[in-house]
């Protein structure tokens, strides 16, 4: 992997979901040589594949996918997790002139072609669509309330520092307005790694870590928190519609497992 320039990159902790295997007749022979797709699992997601059949052949492999098992995870928090390694592509694939330049979180379809429509059509560093249906940050967290997804304490606390320090509710016509919407569905991320995409990694997976696990109460205030400190220092990022991004990836839905306890 310390020679990837591309990278193609998921996860599957706690047997949450069932792997799917990169589709070969959508992938370039270019893109089956040159681009290093990466699933990260542990070892409950590994025994639950090798009792479903799948196993990795002698190179370590199932499918395009090569497989990492991680032990000794940092979180019981599985989303929590998730989140380290969907940030952390910079640290896990480094950028130099020989090492990985992009890296997509998921994959559906030929990874030159994403990198193409997404970064290099928009000139852009980073690429990242927005949710479905809500773009302020006030419904995102009712909803996620009203879900019971998280224990509403930690919500309620991290939403009050954000308005404190600045965040406001997303408007639409205002000219100014820093990005088309203030909430994201992070399931599908295209990144050049520079300087500044790697530091809103980073800086982003501190959010996540320091407040709840949930991404999208996050990400908004992390950009405009990023774009505000370094005033001089350009950063590309282009959001693209949710239906948008359905066209290049095909969503499934997560295994059927017992609710976890909603504690942070």
């Amino acid at each position: 992997m310390n020679k990837c320039k591309i990278v193609v990159a998921s996860c599957i902790f706690g047997s949450s979901d069932f792997l799917r295997r990169p589709t070969s007749k959508q992938m370039s022979e270019f893109s089956k040589k040159n681009v290093c797709f990466v699933m990260f699992v542990d070892q409950p997601t590994q025994s639950t594949l090798a009792s479903e059949g799948n196993l990795p052949d002698d190179n370590g492999n199932i499918s395009l996918w090569r497989i990492i098992v991680v032990k000794n995870l940092p979180y019981k928090d599985m989303r929590r997790t998730l989140g380290r390694c969907q940030n952390s592509c910079l640290t896990l694939f480094p950028s130099s002139s020989s090492l990985s330049r992009y890296s997509i979180w998921l994959d559906n379809t030929d990874p030159m072609l994403i990198i193409e429509h997404f970064l290099c059509r928009t000139r852009s560093e980073y690429a990242i669509s927005n949710h479905y249906e809500r773009h302020c940050m006030w419904e995102e967290v009712l909803q996620n309330k009203h879900l019971n997804k998280y224990n509403h304490m930690p919500i309620d606390e991290q939403f009050m520092f954000y308005q404190s320090d600045g965040l406001t509710k997303f408007d639409a016509t205002k000219p100014n307005t820093p990005l088309p919407s203030y909430v994201l569905e992070g399931s599908f991320i295209v990144r050049a790694h520079t300087p500044m995409s790697n530091l809103f990694s980073c800086l982003w997976f501190n959010e996540v870590g320091q407040h709840t696990s949930h991404d999208q109460l996050s990400f908004a205030y992390t950009y405009m928190k990023l774009k505000g400190q370094n005033p001089d220092r350009p950063f590309h990022l282009t959001m693209f519609k949710d239906c948008e991004r359905r066209v290049f990836l095909k969503l499934f839905h997560h295994r059927e497992l017992p609710s976890p306890s909603n504690a942070p």
